[in-house]
């Protein structure tokens, strides 16, 4: 056993140049490292990018590799990933970071998508760190709102109306549109995090958020999702992922696990009452006790969310 182990730590600086990731990448990625290679001229060129050559490479050799050097390979990127992650957050008061959960399925076109732009582009404005998974649909339209802010509504109505012309991740224009948008509305003052993974490496991560944690381990990757958004959750229409993420959240406020409740703010009456009733279920669960120390808000009115944001971080401010 030992003079095995002894080989394989042998071999594993040559695995470890061998892997089309860095391992030791310093930190987080950006659109423009993630994807290395894409030449907005040449649509075509996303193929051979970066981060699809990585996917593919992921989908080779494993969603759970049975290479032992390849599976710490994989464990070494993301724990480079998750410092950078960090280093950034520890530039934000914890109340400060907010989370947007949703549907990846959400046209660009739907109305819920304009509420999430203009619900993070505010909150971003006012020093909030808006973090999302880094897919299409809701995750998109946080990262987009993070990248907007300071701009005006007409720049924001532009680029929404541009990338219109593209509504569906399915659409064969999807990312060149969401690429030309980066590249019209460029980023240097306000920051916004997204945490995708390659094991949803069919869904187009969007280069709008200003930080990416792409990781290869999609269960740290929800944890994360979960735990690093002090400041509270904003739930907008989704299905079953999201359903997962309103209960995950709903048992670490239950347990006070990270020493205080944070908001959950249901944006869409309807659909949180009649389609998919989650937030009435919370709300009964609470009133008879069986759930504690849930910050419930059901609302259709943006500002409504924004306030509620800012009067939780404003409490804070007060315990300080």
């Amino acid at each position: 056993m030992i003079s095995k182990l002894r080989f394989d730590i042998g071999r594993l600086h040559t695995y470890l140049e061998y892997v089309p990731y860095d391992v030791t990448v310093s930190g987080l990625y950006t659109p423009e490292t993630l994807y290395a290679g894409y030449d907005i001229q040449h649509p075509e060129s996303l193929t051979f990018t970066y981060d699809q050559d990585v996917y593919r490479y992921f989908m080779e050799s494993g969603k759970i590799p049975e290479n032992p050097l390849e599976a710490l390979a994989r464990s070494l990127h993301d724990h480079c990933v998750l410092k950078g992650m960090y280093e950034l957050l520890g530039c934000y008061d914890k109340r400060k970071v907010v989370g947007v959960m949703g549907g990846s399925a959400m046209l660009r076109t739907d109305p819920s998508y304009r509420q999430i732009v203009l619900v993070s582009k505010k909150l971003t404005e006012n020093g909030t760190l808006m973090v999302s998974g880094g897919g299409p649909g809701a995750m998109e339209a946080c990262s987009l709102g993070g990248r907007m802010a300071g701009r005006t509504m007409a720049e924001v109505n532009d680029a929404l109306s541009r990338l219109a012309e593209a509504p569906s991740d399915k659409d064969e224009r999807y990312m060149d549109v969401a690429f030309e948008i980066a590249h019209i509305y460029p980023q240097d003052e306000y920051e916004c995090l997204s945490i995708p993974t390659w094991l949803y490496g069919h869904e187009p991560t969007s280069p709008f958020a200003t930080h990416i944690a792409k990781l290869f381990e999609n269960s740290v990757r929800e944890d994360l999702l979960m735990t690093i958004t002090y400041g509270g959750l904003i739930y907008t229409p989704g299905s079953a992922g999201t359903m997962q993420e309103v209960f995950q959240e709903a048992v670490q406020n239950h347990y006070l696990t990270f020493g205080f409740a944070s908001p959950m703010v249901f944006l869409g009456k309807k659909f949180w009452t009649e389609d998919m009733p989650a937030y009435s279920m919370l709300k009964n669960l609470t009133e008879t006790g069986r759930y504690k120390n849930l910050l419930l808000t059901l609302t259709d009115d943006i500002d409504e969310v924004v306030r509620v944001i800012e009067d939780f971080q404003k409490q804070g401010e007060n315990c300080d």
